[in-house]
């Protein structure tokens, strides 16, 4: 793995119907909801290190703390910008904030996982066999 402070990533989407409040049942209007906010945030941290792993290795997301500062409308680009701050081990800490074009509109911090793709995938589903 060649893996490091400072790595990023930047994603940039422009904000659809199906990305609203209202289609993800997270609120009752038509702005960007908070879910797919932070799955942009999720997404950038994730382009940010995937390339960096060793094959047969991704990254899963375990934690977020996000702050949602201000509402973008159907039709505005959003940038979302991913920095990787820490490595402890196998944890990954990243600040992550989302901009539109106005300005600031979401920050804080996520965390991911460096995972096995097949160990995790056989854990996963070895929870059916549990029920």
């Amino acid at each position: 793995m060649d893996l490091y402070e400072g790595l990023s990533s930047t994603v940039e989407a422009v904000v659809k119907e199906e990305d609203t409040a209202l289609a993800y049942g997270s609120g009752s209007v038509h702005v960007l909801a908070t879910p797919a906010m932070i799955a942009l945030m999720e997404k950038a941290s994730l382009s940010a290190v995937n390339l960096h792993l060793d094959e047969g290795y991704t990254s899963v997301g375990t934690s977020i703390d996000i702050k949602h500062v201000s509402a973008t409308p159907v039709g505005m680009k959003v940038k979302v910008k991913s920095e990787l701050i820490k490595i402890d081990g196998k944890k990954l800490s990243f600040k992550v904030e989302a901009y539109d074009e106005s300005g600031l509109i979401g920050k804080g911090t996520h965390e991911r996982y460096i995972v096995c793709v097949e160990k995790f995938i056989k854990n996963a589903e070895a929870k059916k066999s549990e029920k």
